[in-house]
């Protein structure tokens, strides 16, 4: 085929509307022509010659079983001709589940409205029956398992089939991907030439249409609380990612699929370009970049469909359908992006052909599959045994690597237990690790451990005591392990897709640490533990929300906070601007303004508004206000504490804090806590009204797990300001403390500063002029660099129409791009903007998409 290719691409350069893209290892770029002939039925390609097709091909007319049913016998429409609802996908699953005793369908979950999550599993009969598919799954984690003997392992690989997953629609707004995982559900599942037999000799596939049936309803990219959910992979917050997540454990993937949508013209596939998380196996990267991304760049280069690749795709944060299942299983975790502008019958077509394209490179490698999958957990569990963290890497960049992973040994994580106040805590991160299949034990003697690091703190002879719980590297979770507990996640160069912190004892606030030494912990499994029940709130005061706008942050931070509120068992109503100005709060006594911009807060409330809710709390109210909406309490003369706007470039890392302990919001908190700070206003307040400050320059407390460059402006400033404003209290957290609602550690704070008592003796806020605020714009794109590019960054700008707020500074010039509300990966310019950017190399600072 790469004749074909070859022949398609050396006569394109002469023609109008072509686009570049780079095979890795040829050392040359190839034109490939826009032109793509799609038609509505099956086949959606044009048939290529004879000299074209390859001797199984499954662009070519299919020959199938008239028994089972088409699209249009079923719903009246092909698949392709208009985007299906979420109940006609059912409705066709469920069809071709009856017709055919070799599909099997099911639901994995129930959204947060109600609707089923339905999949269908196609296969050889003998393998997709209930009890089959059991004994399948069953195999694989024994397979998965570094401690099943090597001959029982061979046996596995040579009689059971690998899992391939197909899933589409994570994003409601993004559909193609379910229509056409929908397509490829049908062929398998009627052809009877040799290309389903190829992937089906070996495998079975599992086909999961919509992840968002609610957002795909709504057509909104979110889910019906407002979470992105695919932001919420290793947390899995939603009833959506849980129930996925736990059908991913019982029939563990090889490869795993994840369709979406995008702003930018044609179509993203594998290789990304970097940066790349560094704790992620080999094999299932080599698959990636050197297996599934040459198969699609072969098939689009034959039917001369546009296409790109190496740009910066999910592959850094532990939140992503791509990142999670490479770290998480070892499987190929893959993103594909189609132009979300493109017409119906276009996007279903070409994410066909891509979904098409990995199969049958994934039917190709028969039994090599499941076999390297295998050696990568040994692999794993031999790394994990000598303290081997994996080094960072360049997999498509030329470039330096600015952050390595430092040269440590890291064989052992421990988690305290002796806080009674983080038992919640604790046993919430223990039952994630446990429900990843990770290994964890607890400690049934004290243990010495002579080089033991607690997160933040440097190295020093410990004695643990017996309760604590020990997490071993050595064991095929070993990367997934490295994930969650890691201090840091040591990203390579600042060029950051998302938050660049995650770690699991920071979010929660929980004490624990590392080790490199040789041990022998005395030691039993833990028992599988339940989800931590919530602290009943004992006389919950009368709560109100307040969402400032239909803006993507102020969505997101709602969002977060309503699901919160509910898991926490607290009631609260939603009150808008106007119901604010007609007096609605009078039977409140909290209201919680989530981030949003305080400009729009401001104007939404009016003269009236902004009397009444003053009004309010003068009167007794308490006023919460999170990351951006904290700066209304200032316009309002609430508060006086002053901001200042951040000079530093910190794009999602967590930052230690300091609690003071005098203060009621301290209770079960700690004395020390950890913000996800992410470019906010730098707040400072009297010592009395600072109930959490960042450590002063040259504490001990002072530690960033993330990128941070000029963190150091936050020296000694004021993370939550708690005053009294006449009668009531006004509460300012400088950031979000239920950030994605898995920064469980700070969220305390905000329901110790809702339920808990107001302090004793708090200090009468003291307005300030406010001529001195400046209103903050939220889910805006960053581009710092140094004064020596920032004329072409101008110039880069300049070519887009951006709008951008430009901050110059002696060392560092910075960019606030606004994106119009729109995500990174809507938006239609903003992410090949980053990546012009980012070829700017040692004068970048740093790149933050929100």
């Amino acid at each position: 085929m790469d004749g074909v290719i070859d022949s398609l691409v050396d006569s394109a350069p002469d023609r109008m509307g072509g686009h570049m893209a780079m095979f890795p290892g040829s050392g040359r770029s190839k034109w490939l022509t826009g032109a793509v002939a799609l038609v509505v039925s099956l086949p959606l390609l044009a048939v290529p010659t004879a000299a074209a097709a390859p001797a199984c091909d499954p662009f070519t007319p299919p020959a199938v079983d008239e028994s089972v049913p088409t699209a249009r016998e079923v719903l009246g429409v092909d698949l392709g001709e208009r985007e299906v609802t979420t109940e006609e996908s059912d409705t066709y699953l469920r069809a071709l589940a009856d017709a055919s005793p070799n599909v099997v369908d099911g639901v994995l979950a129930t959204s947060v409205e109600g609707r089923p999550l339905r999949y269908a599993v196609v296969g050889q009969e003998k393998w997709v029956r209930p009890g089959a598919l059991r004994g399948i799954g069953e195999q694989l984690n024994r397979l998965r398992d570094p401690n099943t003997p090597e001959p029982v392992a061979q046996q596995i690989i040579r009689n059971t089939p690998a899992v391939l997953w197909v899933a589409g629609n994570v994003h409601g707004d993004e559909e193609s991907g379910a229509d056409a995982a929908l397509r490829v559900l049908y062929e398998l599942t009627a052809r009877t030439d040799c290309t389903a037999q190829t992937i089906l000799d070996n495998a079975i596939v599992v086909v999961l249409p919509t992840q968002n049936p609610d957002g795909r309803e709504a057509d909104t990219r979110r889910n019906a609380y407002g979470f992105d959910i695919n932001r919420d992979w290793f947390a899995r917050t939603q009833p959506e990612t849980e129930g996925k997540l736990e059908k991913l454990r019982e029939l563990p993937p090889q490869m795993f699929i994840d369709a979406h949508e995008m702003g930018s013209p044609d179509y993203f596939f594998p290789p990304n370009a970097d940066p790349v998380y560094h704790d992620i196996g080999e094999t299932p990267l080599n698959w990636v970049y050197n297996v599934y991304g040459p198969a699609m760049q072969q098939a689009f280069g034959r039917f001369g469909i546009p296409y790109f690749n190496g740009e910066s795709y999910d592959l850094m944060y532990l939140g992503y359908g791509d990142t999670v299942p490479l770290t998480g299983f070892n499987a190929a975790g893959m993103t594909f992006e189609k132009n979300s502008g493109d017409p119906v019958p276009e996007r279903v077509g070409e994410q066909y052909t891509a979904i098409w394209a990995t199969l049958m490179a994934a039917g190709a490698q028969d039994r090599q599959l499941l076999a390297e999958w295998r050696g990568e957990h040994l692999e794993a569990q031999r790394q994990g045994a000598a303290g081997e963290l994996e080094p960072n890497q360049l997999y498509w960049n030329d470039g330096e690597i600015t952050n390595p992973v430092p040269d440590i040994a890291v064989k052992h994580y421990f988690l305290r237990t002796d806080d009674p106040a983080k038992s919640a805590e604790v046993q919430r991160l223990a039952r994630r690790l446990q429900r990843m299949d990770v290994d964890v034990y607890r400690l049934t003697t004290p243990l010495q451990v002579p080089d033991y690091t607690e997160y933040g703190r440097a190295e020093q002879s410990t004695t643990l005591p017996a309760g604590t719980l020990w997490i071993p590297m050595a064991q095929g979770q070993k990367h997934w392990v490295q994930a969650m507990l890691n201090e840091n996640s040591y990203v390579p160069f600042p060029y950051f897709y998302d938050v660049t912190a995650w770690s699991g004892p920071l979010a929660e606030n929980i004490s624990g640490g590392r080790s490199g030494a040789d041990l022998n912990p005395r030691a039993m499994p833990l028992p599988e533990l339940p989800e931590p029940a919530a602290r009943p709130v004992v006389d919950a005061p009368s709560t109100a929300v307040w969402q400032i706008s239909g803006g993507s942050a102020a969505t997101e931070s709602a969002g977060w906070l309503r699901w919160w509120l509910d898991d926490q068992g607290m009631d609260f109503g939603d009150v808008t601007a106007d119901q604010i100005a007609s007096g609605a709060l009078a039977d409140r006594d909290v209201l919680v303004i989530p981030n949003g911009s305080d400009q729009e807060a401001f104007d939404a409330l009016g003269e009236r508004g902004r009397a009444a809710l003053t009004e309010w709390v003068r009167s007794g109210g308490t006023l919460i206000a999170l990351r951006d909406a904290s700066r209304l309490a200032a316009r309002l003369g609430l508060t006086s504490a002053t901001y200042a706007e951040p000079t530093s470039d910190v794009p999602g890392a967590l930052i230690r804090v300091q609690v003071d302990q005098d203060s009621p919001l301290a209770e079960g908190v700690g004395p020390t806590a950890w913000a996800m700070y992410e470019y906010e206003a730098v707040w400072s307040a009297p010592a009395e009204s600072s109930a959490a400050s960042f450590p002063a320059a040259g504490d001990p407390d002072w530690y960033v797990s993330g990128f941070a460059e000029g963190a150091e402006q936050l020296h000694g400033r004021t993370a939550v300001v708690d005053e009294a404003a006449g009668s009531g209290r006004v509460v300012l957290f400088g950031f979000d403390p239920n950030y994605r609602a898995f920064t469980n550690g700070t969220a305390k704070l905000l329901r110790n500063a809702m339920t808990g008592p107001r302090p004793a003796n708090a200090p009468q806020a003291v307005a300030v002029d406010r001529a001195q605020h400046t209103a903050a714009t939220p889910g805006r794109m960053i581009l710092s660099v140094r004064p020596a590019v920032a004329d072409r960054v101008q110039q880069l700008l300049a070519e887009h129409g951006a709008n951008a707020e430009v901050v110059r500074g002696p060392d560092v010039v910075r960019f606030k791009v606004d994106l119009g509300g729109m995500s990174p990966d809507e938006h239609p310019w903003a992410r090949r903007l980053a990546d012009r950017v980012a070829g700017f190399g040692r004068d970048v600072v740093a790149i933050s998409l929100p």
